[in-house]
């Protein structure tokens, strides 16, 4: 039941009063076995998180994927400058010279906004360049291995149409604390209801809102990649030329395999625009996956950068203080050093 269930997760954990009910009636099991599952499941590592998934740029956030070129014997100081921004949800070590790869998010009411904060982080890590790559359109954003074995090569990627939302107190409200992970408890959302003041059928009718406006892209499991079997994660980039670019990224989004697609800006450090994450269990399955990806569109211009080492992975907190606190102190430290 393990590998069905946490199949089950990543697609879509159900925002009921009773979840674990529901997953047991899918599955044909048990609630009590399906807790004590996911509990063992956590202790094993295997499960990073359960919780809702937001849209940053809808949240009045603005991000991008950030790469650093960083010297050797700078790297782990790097890494721990980087990660003390509290925008920074994930940090990996990878195979190129420009070897440290973070996303980092500002927050709508930033006093420094991301361009400085980067350049910020660039001083401060000892980087010798940067290259700031923000998403010009996403393809596909759908992180869920496949831990059953059932699932096709492809599939097909539908966007979906959203309702205009005007956000209000209590929206923000019900996304602070559903971005928080679930207690493996038979009513694991009452934690939200007292936190909100709101009783289930309120919350649940704001988290419907958020989701049909995509604000809340799902509430889902996520796993720890490595830990569940697929120890192989290759950030492919290709140079695609422009006028194709679209058709070619709505291409690579429909490898079940992929995770992320993107379209991003290119220059003269960097000359890939189409960004295709892989997962699979094998460096030589990933390698595979991206060859014949390669053969499919015809592309030859592309690289494959393997992450090989974790420095940071979390989910972003949202209207957290700690974004303000951080931006506090680094301009306390600009005025005493002038």
């Amino acid at each position: 039941m393990r590998n069905e269930l946490l199949y089950e997760m990543q697609h879509a954990f159900p925002i009921t009063r009773r979840p674990f009910h529901a997953l047991a009636e899918t599955l044909g099991s048990s609630e009590e076995e399906v807790m004590e599952t996911i509990r063992t499941l956590k202790e094993e590592g295997i499960i990073r998180q359960t919780s809702a998934i937001f849209d940053t740029k809808r949240l009045g956030y603005t991000s991008s994927l950030v790469a650093f070129k960083v010297p050797e014997e700078k790297i782990e100081h790097a890494a721990e400058t980087i990660n003390a921004h509290p925008g920074v949800s994930h940090n990996y070590l990878r195979n190129h010279d420009f070897n440290v790869w973070f996303t980092i998010a500002v927050a709508p009411d930033s006093m420094l906004g991301l361009e400085k904060s980067v350049e910020i982080l660039r001083e401060q890590s000892g980087a010798e360049e940067a290259v700031i790559l923000p998403t010009l359109k996403m393809f596909k954003i759908k992180v869920q291995m496949d831990t059953t074995g059932k699932r096709a090569k492809k599939e097909k990627v539908h966007k979906a149409a959203h309702k205009p939302i005007a956000l209000t107190p209590e929206h923000i409200a019900v996304v602070k604390a559903l971005q928080k992970d679930i207690d493996i408890t038979p009513e694991p959302f009452a934690r939200a209801c007292d936190e909100t003041g709101m009783d289930y059928d309120t919350l649940f009718a704001y988290a419907k809102a958020l989701q049909e406006a995509g604000v809340m892209r799902r509430f889902a499991t996520i796993l720890n990649h490595r830990k569940a079997g697929f120890s192989a994660n290759a950030m492919s980039v290709w140079s695609v030329p422009d006028e194709i670019a679209e058709e070619t990224g709505r291409r690579l989004a429909e490898f079940s395999a992929v995770s992320h697609c993107y379209l991003r800006p290119r220059n003269d450090k960097w000359p890939y625009n189409l960004f295709a994450m892989v997962h699979a269990k094998t460096q030589e399955k990933c390698d595979a996956l991206i060859e014949e990806m390669a053969r499919e569109t015809g592309l030859n211009e592309y690289d494959k950068l393997y992450s090989t080492r974790e420095f940071k992975k979390r989910r972003l907190v949202y209207f957290d203080e700690a974004f303000e606190a951080w931006e506090k102190q680094i301009k306390l430290g600009m005025r005493n050093e002038e």
